[in-house]
């Protein structure tokens, strides 16, 4: 809806086609610089005002002025000027003036001599009395975003209706391109705010305060990771399989300040030597059979942040010696490549593996232990903090219970009888054990005949493929051999009270028995309440 205020027009003269002939093929040339400059950049200001400058340089409409529709007060605001003067802070509420009547009633006003509109307010004192004036509204689906606003350099000449029409397309564009700069902006939004979720959920869930473990040994493992994580320096954390060594890893670097960029995993064990090397190095496109395009390896997606080498053991010493390379000068070429590549990434590696015995048979380079051991952790195994297990139990029955959507708990005597088993498999298998009990429970209650462990016959051959076995792991056999220790029917003290029976009440011969150290028999000993006999 158009709103006309012409004064003094007269007929068009003869030569009048030949005018809006070429007026059309002016403005026809604007339009698709105009679109050109709002298609192809989102910094929407800057945009803005290249379209100003086409309207005043290639359309002859001068003072281009976009006002915008303020969200909580309703009134219009001068945005952008094209006009020496600055822009001021002039608004216009809603009736207030002719830009004001369009916040009430958003339609395309124009006049062929603005001085004689009286609504007309004039208030940026920028635009002649004695020219036209063209106002039409910018909107955004049915929304209205805000006012474009021009004049044209020269007095009416009978064109003025074919000017506005073509400022209509111009707002129209600017409308579409406004609520696509609206969506990307909300969507940009909406990612930051996921992300920033995210890093304060991973710092939560990777963060000291949160993880369990209150025995001293482990708060000593607590301290030195806290220390190094703010520093670069590499780090080897070494303990059983099952001890948590990749949950260190994830805690030094989500509170480093590299925790804002990736932390990329690699588990060196599970892939063979060919794979693994460009699985870490990348390759580049025709490398080998099957490389159809290049491929970025671990090395170069850590850049800025950390890359977490598991099971650094278990790699050959050719390939040592590619790693030792990237530890020491931190550059790699992709295989199949010859260009140099440097990243800038912190390291942490991880074996369960013992390297000063691997670097004295010559299965693991002297050079690269040292390299890799710059800031060792031991984690200890379970066994060696049984105080923990309670508050361990919790922690991994809460898990538990939250994917099987129900409360777990867990009885005292099925504590004590987690207490007393040697758990050779850590955390893990301490984790195992529980999901079987909940699996096992009807109710929810885990009591004391819902925690099972495999008979001794039963961890018998995982054991003997266990090559790195600590001795101490492995059950002595009973001096009485009728009797089974690791009957699944015998209570917890019935079980302690029978290898102190066949140890003739020897404390040690009967930590032995059980796979336990004297520490842990005395211990349950003194949990479970049980009279020791002298002899």
């Amino acid at each position: 809806m158009r709103e006309h205020t012409l004064h003094s027009v007269e007929a068009m003269p003869s030569s009048g086609f030949c005018r809006t002939h070429e007026l059309n093929i002016l403005l026809l040339a604007a339009l698709y610089a105009v679109s050109r400059v709002l298609s192809r950049s989102l910094a929407f200001n800057e945009s803005l005002r290249d379209v100003l400058r086409i309207l005043h340089d290639e359309a002859g409409l001068t003072c281009g002025m976009i006002g915008i529709v303020d969200p909580n007060s309703g009134n219009l605001t001068a945005h952008l000027l094209h006009h020496p003067s600055p822009v001021s802070n002039v608004q216009y509420e809603p009736g207030e003036g002719v830009l004001g009547l369009m916040l009430e009633k958003p339609r395309t006003m124009m006049f062929s001599r603005v001085a004689d509109e009286p609504r007309f307010l004039n208030r940026l004192d920028i635009y002649q009395p004695e020219l036209p004036f063209i106002a039409v509204p910018i909107k955004s689906g049915s929304n209205l975003q805000g006012v474009l606003a021009v004049q044209p350099g020269t007095p009416d000449d009978g064109l003025l209706e074919e000017r506005a029409q073509f400022v209509e397309m111009v707002a129209n564009l600017i409308g579409q391109s406004l609520r696509l700069s609206l969506e990307v902006e909300q969507e940009k939004s909406t990612l930051l705010e996921e992300r920033d979720l995210l890093r304060r959920t991973v710092r939560h869930q990777f963060g000291f305060d949160s993880m369990v473990g209150r025995s001293a040994t482990m708060r000593r493992v607590f301290d030195q990771a806290r220390l190094v994580a703010k520093w670069n320096t590499t780090v080897l954390i070494r303990g059983e399989t099952g001890t948590g060594k990749e949950l260190i890893a994830n805690a030094i670097h989500y509170n480093s300040p590299r925790a804002r960029s990736a932390m990329i995993k690699l588990n060196c064990a599970a892939l063979p030597e060919n794979l693994l090397e460009s699985e870490l190095f990348g390759h580049e496109r025709g490398a080998f059979t099957g490389a159809v395009e290049a491929r970025k390896g671990r090395f170069e997606q850590a850049h800025g942040g950390t890359l977490f080498l598991d099971e650094i053991g278990d790699v050959s010493p050719p390939f040592q010696a590619k790693l030792l390379r990237v530890l020491q000068e931190g550059e790699f070429e992709r295989v199949g490549g010859s260009r140099t590549i440097k990243v800038d990434v912190r390291f942490i590696a991880a074996t369960h593996r013992d390297l000063e015995t691997a670097v004295d048979m010559g299965d693991f380079r002297e050079d690269l232990f040292y390299r890799l051991n710059v800031m060792p952790i031991f984690l200890p195994p379970l066994r060696e903090r049984i105080e923990d297990i309670p508050e361990i139990a919790r922690h991994l029955l809460g898990k538990i219970g939250s994917d099987q959507k129900r409360k777990l708990t867990l009885s005292d005597m099925a504590q004590r009888r987690l207490a007393a088993h040697s758990w050779p498999g850590n955390v893990r298998e301490l984790e195992n054990c529980l999901e079987r009990a909940a699996v096992l429970s009807e109710d929810g209650q885990i009591d004391v005949d819902l925690i099972r462990f495999p008979s001794a016959r039963e961890r018998r051959a995982p054991q003997a493929q266990r090559s790195a076995a600590p001795a101490a792991l492995n059950p002595v056999s009973s001096p009485n051999p009728d009797a089974d220790i690791d009957d699944p029917n015998l209570s917890e003290k019935e079980r302690v009270i029978t290898a102190l029976e066949q140890a003739g009440w020897v404390q040690a011969k009967a930590a032995r028995i059980l796979g336990m150290t004297p520490r842990q028999i005395a211990y349950r000993i003194q949990t479970l309440n049980i009279e020791v006999k002298q002899f």
